[in-house]
């Protein structure tokens, strides 16, 4: 007695990019739904201000870790803001880099500006820390 079998495979390679679908987050509640740069500009909001390795809730890795440069010498913290903004958004595929960083100190605070370029357009973000 002889078996036989035979498997036939056709794979095909998709380059679809998922639906960034999400909650719309306001100040004061969750209504609706936005995507693409909408949602990205969203993600970015929320990343930057979530320090990382803080709420348990989130994987130790989500979020950027900016108390840890309060009141350190500025230059120190304007490369390592820069270092730390584009580690913590380049981790997600919709985004391409991250440059055009600018800094601005006011009273004791350093603001830092860049933009985000991503598969939907370019966006300009900030944060800041305490110097």
């Amino acid at each position: 007695m002889t078996l036989a079998s035979t498997v036939t495979t056709d794979l095909e390679l998709s380059t679809d990019i998922e639906t960034t679908q999400t909650y719309k987050i306001s100040d004061d509640k969750i209504q609706g739904f936005i995507d693409d740069l909408d949602a990205l500009k969203q993600f970015v909001y929320i990343v930057l201000n979530t320090e990382q390795s803080e709420y348990p809730i989130y994987d130790l890795d989500y979020g950027i870790a900016l108390n840890d440069l309060i009141g350190k010498d500025r230059i120190y913290v304007e490369a390592e803001l820069q270092r730390r903004i584009t580690d913590c958004l380049e981790t997600d595929d919709r985004i391409n880099s991250v440059d055009n960083f600018a800094f601005t100190v006011t009273d004791d605070e350093l603001l830092c500006t860049f933009d985000v370029n991503s598969i939907y357009g370019t966006t300009t973000a900030s944060t800041g820390v305490t110097v």
